[in-house]
């Protein structure tokens, strides 16, 4: 059976040398209880810049401003592919007031070697062992 694509974006937020992170809740269907950068799924017709500035702030209450392209990878699981386009993002106003979303039980910044030891998403810990992780 062909599995469906869906279109994701995820968003690496620095501030000094740390990143935001956000952890998936115990119930979620991929990826649960592991560390991720924010993210979020492009709904069909949907800009995709409007798409990750919307996606941002529900899963953060930040508002952002894409700037430049860090790359992208794809996940495979049981019901679908997921292709994530990854972007550099900066605060476009206000401050770090960070709320997550439902779909989170924690947040954190954090640096590269701290996130080298936390249980993130596959795709990630090989972004990060391949050294293409951009800071």
């Amino acid at each position: 059976m062909k599995k469906p694509y869906g279109l994701t974006i995820r968003g690496l937020l620095k501030e000094k040398e740390k990143i935001l992170l956000l952890k998936k809740h115990l119930n979620s269907k991929t990826n649960p209880d592991r560390w991720k950068l924010p993210d979020g799924k492009v709904n069909p017709g949907e800009d995709f810049d409007k798409a990750f500035i919307r996606e941002f702030k529900e899963e953060s209450a930040l508002n952002i401003e894409l700037k430049d392209l860090i790359g992208a990878v794809q996940e495979n699981f049981p019901h679908k592919k997921t292709v994530a386009i990854i972007m550099n993002i900066i605060i476009k106003s206000g401050k770090y007031n960070i709320e997550i979303s439902e779909e989170h039980v924690d947040w954190k910044w954090a640096t590269i070697d701290e996130i080298k030891n936390l249980k993130v998403f596959g795709w990630f810990k090989r972004l990060l062992e391949e050294n293409k992780y951009i800071l």
